[in-house]
C-alpha cells in the first residue's frame, strides 16, 4: 500500500507509458464481434438508416428506460434537435452552466436562442440556486450537464423547472449508464442527449450521438429533422438538415452496449482505488457516490500548482487532461454573450485547478499505482 511509503521512496518507474485513454484495449477484447457486426452491415449494404440503427435505437431506449431513442451524428446534434423539436428559437433564453464543453452552448446558439450561463457547484455540476437566479420571462428551457459522468442535482432542477414551466433537456454526453433515484441519465427530463465520441463510456469508431425521450411527438419530430425533413423521399416537410447516425456506427455500438454496465462498474472500482491512494493529500477528490450515480467518464482532482503537477507527471510518462482550461464565458467565440471575467467564481476555480487523471475500464492497476505514487511523491514534496 502507498500509505506506508516514505516520500523519497515512493516514486515508481514503469517501462510503459501511462495513457490518458487507451481505446485499443477495448477494441482488442471485442475484435471478433466487432468485425462480424461490420461484415453483416457490409453484406446488407444498408449504410444509412439501416437495420442495425433501428435495432440499436430500440436497445438504447430500453437501456435508458425511455420510450424512444433517435440516432444522430453527434451529441451536439442531439441537443440541437431536442431544442428545435421543443420549438425553442429566436427570442428564447436557455439556461446552462458555464463549466461545460462548448457544444452545450453551440446547440443553443444553433437554434437562435440565447444561452444564459450559471455558475456550477463544487463538483462541476449545475447549481440549482444559480439557475434560479437566472430565470427570466424569456427563459424556455434548462440544460443541466451531468459533467464528468455524475448525475447532478437533477431532482431539484426538475422541481425548479416545473415551478417556472421550463423544459429540461439533459446533456448526458458524459454520463452513459449513470443511475440516480432508480433512473438512468437522460431519462429525467423532456429529452436527454448522448455523444458516442470514441473516448466516451460508450464510444463509436467516430462521431455519433443519440436523443432519448418519453415523448412520442418529440421523437417523431427529431426523426423528421435529422433526415432532410422527409418521411417520404424527396418530400421535405421542414428544415432540410442531415444529422443521421451511420448504420456502421450503430452496429459497432450494439456490440458494445451489453458491456456498458460492467465497464462502468470497473470505472467506479478504479475511482475508489484512486481515492484510497490519494486520500489525506491536500487535493480535492470527487465525492464518493453510491448506486452508480457517477460513472467516472473522467476522474478529476482539484489541486494547487496544477500546471506544475501536470508537467511533472508528463515527465514521469503519465498523460493527463484539463476539463476545461478556458471557461465558456472567457471563450473568444462567446464574447458577444457579455460575461466578464470573475462572473462565475466556482467555474473559474475549477478551470485553474482541475486535473483529469487517466481513466478507462481497461486501465492497468500498475498504471494507476504509478499515477497515484507520482502524485503523492510530488504533492508531499511541496509541503
Amino acid at each position: 500500500m502507498l500509505r506506508g511509503l516514505r516520500p523519497e521512496a515512493a516514486r515508481v518507474t514503469l517501462n510503459s507509458h501511462v495513457a490518458f485513454v487507451d481505446l485499443r484495449a477495448q477494441t482488442r477484447a471485442l475484435h471478433p464481434a466487432l468485425i462480424a457486426a461490420i461484415e453483416t452491415v457490409l453484406s446488407r449494404g444498408d449504410y444509412v438508416l439501416g437495420d442495425d440503427l433501428e435495432r440499436f435505437e430500440a436497445e438504447f431506449a430500453a437501456f435508458c428506460g425511455t420510450g424512444h431513442a433517435v440516432g444522430v451524428d453527434s451529441g451536439l446534434s442531439a441537443l440541437e434537435l431536442a431544442l428545435r423539436a421543443a420549438d425553442i428559437g429566436p427570442g428564447d433564453e436557455v439556461i446552462t452552466q458555464a463549466n461545460t464543453f462548448i457544444a452545450t452552448v453551440a446547440a443553443i446558439l444553433a437554434v437562435g436562442a440565447r444561452p444564459v450561463l450559471s455558475d456550477c457547484d463544487e463538483q462541476g455540476g449545475m447549481d440549482p440556486a444559480a439557475v434560479e437566479a437566472c430565470v427570466s420571462p424569456r427563459t424556455r428551457a434548462v440544460v443541466p450537464v451531468h459533467l464528468f459522468g455524475r448525475i447532478g442535482e437533477i431532482e431539484v432542477i426538475l422541481a425548479l423547472a416545473a415551478t417556472h414551466g421550463l423544459a429540461v433537456i439533459e446533456d448526458a454526453c458524459q454520463a452513459h449508464g449513470a443511475v440516480w433515484l432508480g433512473k438512468r441519465a437522460g431519462s429525467f427530463g423532456l429529452a436527454g442527449a448522448f455523444s458516442f465520441y470514441p473516448s466516451k463510456n460508450l464510444g463509436a469508431f467516430g462521431d455519433g450521438g443519440m436523443l432519448v425521450t418519453n415523448s412520442a411527438a418529440l421523437a417523431d419530430k427529431v426523426r423528421l429533422l435529422r433526415s432532410y425533413g422527409q418521411r417520404v423521399k424527396y418530400v421535405h416537410e421542414t428544415t432540410p438538415m442531415n444529422h443521421r447516425l451511420d448504420t456502421l456506427q450503430a452496429a459497432i455500438l450494439r456490440v458494445k452496449l451489453p458491456h456498458l454496465d460492467s465497464w462502468n462498474y470497473r470505472r467506479r472500482r478504479l475511482a475508489a482505488s484512486y481515492m484510497e491512494r490519494l486520500g489525506g493529500l491536500p487535493i480535492g477528490l470527487p465525492w464518493a457516490e453510491e448506486d452508480g450515480r457517477h460513472v467516472y467518464h473522467l476522474f478529476v482532482i482539484d489541486v494547487d500548482r496544477r500546471d506544475e503537477l501536470r508537467a511533472a507527471l508528463a515527465s514521469d510518462g503519465i498523460e493527463t487532461g484539463i476539463h476545461y482550461p478556458v471557461p465558456l464565458h472567457r471563450q473568444p467565440a462567446l464574447a458577444a454573450l457579455g460575461y466578464r471575467e470573475g462572473a462565475f467564481p466556482r467555474t473559474e476555480r475549477l478551470a485553474e485547478r482541475s486535473l483529469s487523471l487517466p481513466m478507462y475500464p481497461e486501465l492497468p492497476v500498475d498504471h494507476l499505482e504509478h499515477v497515484a505514487t507520482s502524485i503523492r511523491h510530488l504533492v508531499e514534496g511541496w509541503a
